[in-house]
């Protein structure tokens, strides 16, 4: 069953008390030759969410949990591949509210040097996000610290949402949405807000297919994940209050390998100079592959969702 009052009035209302806080990030238009595409011509626009508070999307949702929920004294928890640990941070900070950020080993230097950066109490350990997931579970049982979910809690997946209310108004009748996939939160809220009024497709890394096993089996499942992208879409398994949501309301998965994700971050810095992350170039790169092929005419919009990584090594 999907969740309750995860609709569209239920995102407007939190992009109303979210707004104070966070940036109302561009849409660029891009001319597909300008990225090497051929073929038929369509109208390609890039929701640039990279230049959001904290580097990422994540922010949305971080600030939604914080201001929508009782918070106790003993502040928030959260676990982490990175971009969700510096947002919590972020909006903790300027809320003057305690953060404990729980990281795997995985975290890239750029997103423990955020977190860092805005005086959290950060714990890096264990190998994947899973295992940051555990460790931040024995910390809110021991302090009673309210735990702020990285992707399946109706307070992020609402504040993730607000990224399609804003694509929608910046950009209106756009035909496809892609978005990348970790697990799921951010492809949940915007495909929740179209509901159908725009075909929204998840693109996943090869190494991480957390949607696409779902999909297959009907249910979330575990999966191995690794690879380049594995510290932002590195979720063992789909959320499950995310499942319902996507099954009904997302087209379909697509797969993508890691070439296609490191030449889509050359792409964007080749053409636009626009450096993201691994992760947010993954929607992308489904195009520069050739993994989804526009009709002529279609309007596709593509969400960039994250740059904490650094300008000059795509190989990371």
């Amino acid at each position: 069953m999907v969740m309750m009052s995860l609709d569209r009035a239920a995102i407007a209302e939190t992009e109303k008390l979210i707004r104070p806080h966070i940036r109302r990030t561009p849409v660029v238009v891009v001319g597909p030759r300008d990225l090497g595409l051929e073929g038929p011509e369509f109208q390609l626009l890039l929701k640039l969410e990279q230049l959001q508070h904290a580097g990422s999307f994540k922010a949305r949702g971080a600030f939604n949990n914080l201001l929508s929920r009782k918070v106790p004294r003993s502040g928030v928890v959260a676990a982490s591949g990175g971009n969700h640990g510096a947002a919590v941070a972020y909006a903790a900070v300027q809320l003057g509210i305690p953060a404990r950020i729980f990281v795997p080993a995985i975290s890239s230097p750029a997103k423990i040097a955020r977190i860092r950066a805005y005086k959290a109490d950060l714990v890096i350990g264990g190998e994947r996000y899973a295992d940051a997931l555990a460790a931040s579970e024995a910390w809110m049982r021991e302090s009673g610290a309210l735990p702020i979910h990285a992707y399946d809690a109706p307070e992020t997946i609402r504040g993730a949402g607000t990224v399609g209310l804003e694509l929608e108004s910046q950009a209106p009748n756009l035909d496809t949405v892609l978005a990348g996939v970790g697990g799921g939160g951010l492809i949940a809220g915007i495909a929740a807000w179209y509901a159908g009024q725009a075909r929204v497709i998840g693109v996943e890394p090869e190494a991480c297919p957390t949607l696409h096993a779902a999909l297959e089996a009907g249910r979330p499942v575990d999966v191995t994940v690794s690879g380049v992208a594995a510290d932002s879409l590195g979720a063992r398994s789909i959320g499950a209050e995310i499942f319902p949501i996507v099954r009904a309301h997302v087209a379909k998965a697509l797969l993508v390998t890691d070439d296609a994700i490191r030449n889509a971050q050359r792409a964007l810095w080749d053409a636009l100079r626009l450096v993201v992350e691994p992760g947010a170039a993954t929607a992308l790169a489904c195009l520069l592959s050739g993994t989804y092929v526009p009709r002529a005419g279609e309007r596709v919009g593509i969400v960039l969702s994250g740059a904490n990584t650094t300008a000059v090594d795509f190989d990371r």
